[in-house]
């Protein structure tokens, strides 16, 4: 698990040509893994089109994207553990609790003015990101990280938006 700065660091080198951060949180992010609740540590951007998770893991990492135009609304609270956030985006629930880094009032207000906005991060320029989203992919594959299964999807869902 690394830490905030680290995590802000790490997440840029997955962001498109040209995107910004204009917020993050720092906190645990609910997540179901094999059918069964989890929990990762991890960082929430929101950036100038969409929100972004991102945790550093011993090896690897996880990466979940959230368009800003998929969400519907995002609530924010504050009990004895602490900050949380918690959003529904094609209706699903996502939920972020423990955040200990980041303004939470700052990332839930950025969020709440991008909600329902077409965001176009010029279709031109994600499809020549495509391919080199591709070779990445390829690269986990080539060390292990993802089956070859897994990377036939992510490729197939990445073809399918050019």
């Amino acid at each position: 698990m690394a830490n905030y700065k680290k995590n802000l660091e790490l997440v840029k080198e997955h962001l498109q040509k040209g995107e910004e951060i204009k917020s993050s949180i720092f906190g645990t992010y609910e997540c179901k893994v094999m059918g069964g609740d989890s929990i990762r540590y991890g960082i929430f951007v929101a950036t100038d089109t969409r929100m972004v998770f991102f945790a550093k893991k011993l090896i690897g990492y996880d990466l979940e994207t959230f368009p800003f135009d998929n969400i519907s609304s995002i609530e924010k609270s504050k009990g004895m553990m602490g900050h949380r956030i918690a959003f529904f985006a094609s209706g699903n629930k996502s939920t972020m609790k423990w955040i200990n880094k980041g303004d939470v009032d700052e990332f839930t207000n950025y969020v709440n003015s991008q909600i329902g906005k077409k965001h176009s991060a010029s279709n031109t320029q994600q499809s020549d990101d495509i391919p080199s989203q591709i070779k990445k992919l390829a690269e986990l594959r080539d060390q292990g990280i993802l089956t070859d299964d897994e990377f036939n999807q992510k490729k197939s869902e990445l073809l399918s938006k050019m």
